[in-house]
C-alpha cells in the first residue's frame, strides 16, 4: 500500500488522484470518479470533490494508497 502524505487537514479526491499519478488531468480524475471506479474506504466514491482525511484510503486501477497528514 502506498501512502499519500498532504501538508493540510484535507485534500479533494480529484485532488489526490493527480497527485498520486494515477491520473494526469483533472478531467481524467473526474471521468473515472463520476464513472465509479474509484473506492473511499471500500465504498464507490462519485463526488471528486470528497475531502479526504489522515488515514483514508483510496483504491482505482488495483492501486490502494492511504492519505497521510502532515497535521497528525
Amino acid at each position: 500500500m502506498q501512502e499519500l502524505m498532504i501538508k493540510d487537514d484535507f485534500i479533494k479526491l480529484g485532488q489526490a488522484l493527480k497527485l498520486s499519478g494515477l491520473v494526469e488531468t483533472g478531467v481524467d480524475a473526474k471521468n473515472a470518479i463520476q464513472g465509479g471506479l474509484v473506492k473511499v474506504n471500500g465504498h464507490v466514491e462519485t463526488q471528486r470533490g470528497k475531502k479526504l482525511v489522515h488515514n483514508d484510503e483510496v483504491s482505482f486501477d488495483e492501486v490502494l494508497f492511504v492519505i497521510k497528514s502532515n497535521q497528525q
